[in-house]
């Protein structure tokens, strides 16, 4: 784990990238936000979590990460051990943990509850969308208080580094670190309300098959009766209807994504 401090005293608000090591943006937009040579108003602690995974360019070692929290140091997987590593160096910090997908290329943030910090940070980041995913948080660092996380597009891609370094940024002006980005900059400093919150109701399963094809959008209304995917050719139908929230053929082994609600905006 490579972590760096910024500013006089102990980290009060935290950027983690590269949680999964197929995830390259955060690790980006962490060394361009050291290349910017930041002057913050409250001390901040910029970090590279999985850097063996980041070097093999896998998902994990020994086991997923962001399913290990909060982890313990004498277990023998490798991201176990680097869970409690991780929840020890983020202590006392307002965090944002740094994702990419394989579903989306626009950046949305996720959250655990619709808390103060949420509703304080939220409305400043350049997001589409914000994915409350209370019943799906298990051994996710977001359990963690004062923790979200954002994806910052396609994986492995170029906008998703950029978007992962301007998501940082807003977070850090949102959060007092450092100023508001200015009229020209790619941030909009002031608050946003028109944002939706999804909220996940339920996975959805991938049925045993040699080829999966997706239909329906991300975040994009699926009506009853209506065809959002197949397997070997077979159409998938809707039940009732849902949003589709990281549904794609390839990001999961056994599941399209989830079905959410649309629950409101962040006003």
């Amino acid at each position: 784990m490579e972590i760096h401090d910024l500013g006089d005293g102990e980290p009060e608000v935290a950027v983690v990238g590269a949680i999964h090591g197929d995830e390259p943006c955060g690790a980006r937009a962490v060394e361009r936000l050291l290349d910017a040579d930041l002057d913050p108003e409250r001390p901040v602690r910029l970090i590279v979590a999985n850097e063996a995974a980041l070097d093999a360019g896998e998902r994990y070692l020994d086991a997923d990460l962001n399913r290990a929290f909060p982890g313990n140091r004498d277990a023998d997987a490798h991201e176990v051990r680097l869970a409690a590593e991780l929840v020890d160096a983020l202590a006392g910090c307002t965090t944002l943990a740094i994702h990419s997908t394989q579903s989306y290329a626009e950046p949305f943030a996720v959250i655990d509850s619709m808390d103060e910090v949420t509703r304080a940070v939220a409305p400043h980041l350049p997001v589409d969308a914000v994915i409350q995913t209370d019943a799906f948080t298990e051994g996710r660092l977001i359990e963690h208080p004062h923790t979200l996380e954002v994806e910052a597009g396609l994986q492995g891609s170029d906008a998703a580094a950029d978007n992962a370094y301007w998501l940082a940024r807003a977070f850090l002006a949102a959060t007092g670190a450092i100023s508001a980005p200015g009229a020209d900059d790619v941030v909009d400093a002031g608050g946003r309300e028109d944002v939706s919150v999804f909220r996940l109701r339920e996975r959805i399963p991938k049925p045993d098959a040699e080829a999966y094809e997706v239909f329906a959008r991300n975040f994009e209304r699926v009506e009853s009766g209506e065809r959002f995917a197949a397997a070997d050719g077979e159409p998938l139908l809707a039940d009732d209807p849902f949003y589709p929230v990281l549904l794609s053929p390839n990001g999961y082994r056994d599941q399209f994504g989830y079905v959410a609600d649309r629950v409101g905006t962040l006003e």
